[in-house]
């Protein structure tokens, strides 16, 4: 039986901490910004290579982030705070979010960006500040870029992809009133049916759509911003295959959510939420693709592959050898 297979993300960091090492000389100026994008290039590349030569179908492009993923959602959307405007370069502009930037010469003294922790991980995310009547315009570079440049290496990328919902309900309204940032749905929508369309013109098979928000005791704004987002999403005509990726939990009550999105493919955790695998063998849709996560991806243990085995079996004897992806659980990154 040869099934497909994918990692949903590997570590940025680098077997010696090559990633900690680049920035820190770029921070302290003794490389230069070219150093540094050539540095995080032959990481990617080697990346890519390693998960290609184990055997892995479905490489993840998108992945890999300077700093953090949240933050390079935040940029390609266009939601870059008023204050760090005025900052030309669009690296030292990133990292100003990302660390502050105090410069006598510019007079620019900027605070950083908000952080606070990923789910239930050690990992800390950037938290987006979006405006109450916040423009979103889409910037794919760094998307199209590492597509670009796994495709040159003759591999089949799957590019990662914060989903919207997800984004904006760990995102924060700013200014006095506040507010819910699920208030700017349909204000980001168009921008990922952009992104899709992009990604659709280079050929793209699929895309990876993270929305672990999914796993979580939804308030009913929540909910509905699935039932309006997901669907939208899915009824856009030009666009790669959606693979929802669910992580972190179970889906319980909000199983329906994606099961009626009309997407693709979903991915389940299974190291954190078994209880899913046979409702969603149930209910899932007649030509879905079902993704999963067998491999544990917090966990620096070997997985059980008798038990991961006999899942993907069941998986298998249910809905074919061509509708089941074996995978991690979720990405790498929080692996220490």
């Amino acid at each position: 039986m040869k099934l497909r297979s994918t990692c949903l993300g590997f570590p940025r960091i680098g077997p010696r901490r090559e990633l900690k090492w680049a920035l820190e000389k770029f921070w302290r100026g003794q490389t230069s910004s070219d150093d540094l994008r050539r540095s995080a290039a032959e990481l990617r590349e080697r990346h890519w290579r390693l998960m290609s030569d184990a055997g892995i179908s479905d490489i993840p492009s998108n992945d890999f982030s300077l700093y953090d993923h949240m933050l390079d959602m935040a940029v390609a959307l266009g939601a870059v705070p008023a204050r760090y405007r005025d900052i030309r370069d669009p690296l030292a502009r990133y990292f100003a979010m990302a660390r502050g930037l105090q410069d006598r010469e510019s007079g620019i003294d900027v605070s950083a960006l908000e952080m606070t922790k990923w789910f239930d991980t050690n990992y800390h995310y950037i938290v987006p500040e979006l405006e109450p009547t916040q423009q979103f315009e889409l910037d794919a570079s760094k998307i199209l870029d590492e597509l670009e440049s796994a495709n040159s290496l003759g591999l089949n990328a799957r590019p990662v992809v914060i989903g919207p919902v997800t984004f904006l309900m760990l995102s924060k309204i700013t200014g006095k009133e506040g507010g819910n940032p699920l208030q700017l749905l349909k204000a980001v929508l168009p921008a990922y049916e952009e992104l899709l369309g992009l990604l659709a013109d280079k050929g793209v098979g699929w895309v990876q759509l993270d929305e672990p928000c999914l796993v979580l005791d939804l308030e009913e704004s929540a909910r509905e911003a699935y039932r309006v987002a997901l669907p939208r999403l899915a009824a856009f005509a030009h666009r790669p295959k959606i693979m929802i990726t669910t992580y972190f939990g179970p889906l319980r009550e909000n199983m329906p959510l994606v099961i009626e999105a009309g997407c693709e493919g979903l991915h389940i955790d299974l190291t954190r939420s078994p209880e899913d695998f046979d409702a969603v063998l149930k209910r899932i849709g007649a030509e879905v693709m079902l993704s999963l996560g067998v491999i544990d991806g917090r966990n620096i243990w070997r997985t059980d592959l008798e038990a991961a085995q006999s899942l993907i079996r069941r998986a298998v004897q249910v809905l074919g050898e061509d509708r089941v992806i074996v995978a991690t659980s979720c990405s790498l990154l929080h692996i220490p």
